[in-house]
């Protein structure tokens, strides 16, 4: 699933879309929780999760000192973020990291775009980048343990 959010040409519409997608992400990191096998996967990823509820706190309560109400749940593209990972319990672990993995792809390509806005407030500049950095940190891991975990099958194979 692609994401628009951060491509609003208005600022706090931006942030409020960012916001709805870290909301989307929470779900998405729980499902995944509640099916995953592997205890330290769940730990990693109970992690993850706490990221985007700091990204949902600090994005809040920036929109509320701009004299807006922030959103307080997803939009309905959670609904589809969520099943990523539903349907990849049905297989393994493996699976529901590499669903998750694709998620971060859009939080990853949202943070992108919200750090260049060109309404960025400076006071703000700070937020993002180390949101952006915690989604590159989300995406790295993903991709690792899922290689790893490819090598891993690939040896058993041998």
């Amino acid at each position: 699933m692609a994401t628009l959010a951060g491509t609003q040409t208005d600022f706090l519409d931006a942030i409020s879309a960012i916001i709805e997608l870290d909301y989307d992400a929470i779900k998405a990191y729980q499902a995944a929780i509640d099916r995953l096998d592997d205890e330290e996967y769940q730990e990693i990823l109970q992690e993850f999760m706490e990221d985007h509820r700091r990204h949902i706190d600090e994005l809040s309560g920036y929109l509320t000192e701009q004299g807006q109400t922030p959103p307080f749940k997803s939009d309905l593209k959670g609904i589809l973020t969520q099943g990523k990972v539903v349907i990849a319990a049905l297989t393994t672990d493996h699976a529901i990291l590499q669903a998750m993995r694709s998620n971060e792809e859009d939080t990853n390509k949202a943070y992108e775009r919200i750090v260049s806005h060109p309404a960025k407030p400076d006071e703000l500049s700070q937020v993002l980048s180390q949101a952006l950095s915690d989604e590159r940190r989300h995406r790295n891991w993903f991709l690792e343990e899922i290689n790893m975990d490819a090598d891993d099958q690939e040896t058993e194979k041998r």
